[in-house]
């Protein structure tokens, strides 16, 4: 760990302490205004005392993973602390990092990554809502039935799923469930998304009810295939119904990106509490007027890990 991710470590329960203030200066609104407040995490990358160390690609990749837990400690500590409340938190996949077993039974005779993850994101203090990212999968070597199976045994998360809330959607999509994330198939690449035929189908009766839209999942658009059945597949969709999607959402990649309208609707990449515990994105919705704001994006150092704390500007 070097210098500066160690202090922005040891500044993350100040950075707290400070915005529970700042917040409620900044973001000033009451039940009455129709505005609520919703955060996103990705990448948190939770591990336990199976994890190998070492086995990862680099320095930087080596210590921060043996970070993750007080980095998504503090990250949701910090949402905890805001008021106005933080009503809900989606977390954009790479929910832990990867299995120490291929044996279904493994996970409930040990205390493992997952029961530490789920242990950290129980102290959130509103509903958290997981989506599914590359390392909470392992295609080559684990079943993604078995995947699914342990998402509902000890999530109760479906492999895709959509919160209804405030007149609004909140879909968290899964691009492992195509052709790509087959080992059988002949297209099969694991670093090439795809959400397969039924997925689709399941999207679009979603956004056909017009209402206004977020979507979640984890690889950027970038690396997602754009159509999967002739002309039908992911990117058309998002651009047939772009008056009603309010962004995208990926992660994956580590790193805060902003593809704008390259997909049709707006489309970020969300940086990882692996690697910054500020890296969270704070959501206000104005139901009356119809419109959005990220609130720290000021505070984005895009292209990079990092993010400040959230504070007034």
């Amino acid at each position: 760990m070097d210098r500066r991710q160690f202090n922005m470590l040891a500044s993350a329960s100040l950075g707290s302490m400070l915005t529970r203030k700042l917040w409620a200066e900044r973001a000033v609104a009451t039940a009455a205004s129709g505005k609520f407040y919703f955060a996103l995490v990705a990448d948190t990358h939770i591990i336990d005392d199976f994890y190998v160390k070492g086995s990862e690609n680099g320095v930087e990749d080596n210590t921060s993973i043996l970070v993750t837990t007080p980095r998504l400690t503090a990250a949701r500590d910090l949402i905890n602390s805001l008021n106005p409340a933080i009503e809900q938190v989606f977390l954009v996949g790479d929910y832990f990092h990867n299995y120490p077993s291929t044996d279904y039974d493994f996970y409930f005779k040990n205390t493992t990554r997952l029961d530490h993850a789920k242990a950290i994101t129980d102290g959130f203090h509103m509903p958290v809502h997981l989506g599914f990212g590359n390392h909470d999968y392992d295609v080559r070597h684990v079943s993604r039935d078995m995947s699914h199976r342990l998402f509902k045994a000890k999530f109760n998360a479906d492999p895709y799923s959509v919160l209804d809330y405030k007149g609004y959607k909140f879909i968290h999509l899964n691009n492992f469930l195509g052709s790509t994330q087959d080992h059988t198939a002949a297209d099969f690449n694991p670093g090439i998304g795809s959400l397969g035929e039924e997925q689709l189908h399941w999207f679009e009766a979603q956004l056909q009810q017009r209402k206004p839209t977020f979507v979640f999942i984890h690889y950027p658009l970038i690396q997602d295939v754009a159509t999967e059945c002739g002309d039908y597949g992911l990117h058309p969709l998002l651009r047939k119904y772009q008056d009603n999607i309010q962004f995208v959402v990926a992660g994956h990649m580590h790193k805060w990106i902003d593809f704008a309208h390259t997909y049709g609707p707006q489309h970020y990449v969300m940086a990882a509490t692996r690697y910054d515990p500020n890296a969270y994105m704070l959501i206000e919705v104005d139901s009356r007027r119809g419109t959005w704001r990220f609130m720290n994006a000021d505070l984005v150092d895009w292209s990079t890990h990092y993010s400040k704390p959230y504070r007034a500007s």
